[in-house]
């Protein structure tokens, strides 16, 4: 894979971080538990984290690093604003929402993982897939651990 095609790559999971991180902000101004507004904070600092890291592998390769979120990310948080002005916001649909987010990062990086990448950039992706994973993994306990409560 040369330069240009890693630095690709690169900018598309920068894209999803920047999404994960507004993402998990916007799950935290909505959500009513402290402790879940807490830990969606937190994922949204750890994303910022992830995004820099790799804004920061772009630069090194002589790339120009994405600073946007995505227009479908956008547009999705877009319909659960509305969604949520019909239906009403409750942790379990916030999180529900939050999930869903989770999914196509996961995907991101399992598609990014499929590509030939020089080692370096593997190490981070790969260790970046893992904390990826976890959200996801977190953000799932948490929204059934809210359904059962309801």
């Amino acid at each position: 894979m040369d330069t240009k095609e890693t630095i690709s790559v690169l900018n598309d999971l920068i894209e999803t971080s920047k999404d994960g991180e507004k993402g998990f902000l916007e799950c935290a101004e909505d959500l009513r538990d402290p402790q879940l507004k807490s830990t969606m904070n937190q994922r949204s600092r750890d994303c910022a984290t992830a995004a820099a890291e790799l804004q920061q592998l772009v630069r090194s390769m002589g790339g120009d690093p994405e600073t946007s979120t995505s227009l479908s990310a956008d547009m999705h948080r877009r319909w659960v604003d509305l969604k949520a002005m019909i239906t009403g916001k409750d942790d379990e649909a916030i999180l529900n929402e939050c999930e869903r987010g989770e999914d196509v990062a996961v995907k991101s990086y399992r598609k990014a993982l499929e590509k030939d990448l020089p080692a370096e950039v593997r190490i981070v992706v790969e260790r970046q897939y893992q904390g990826v994973q976890r959200n996801h993994d977190q953000v799932k306990a948490l929204r059934d651990a809210a359904r059962a409560r309801s």
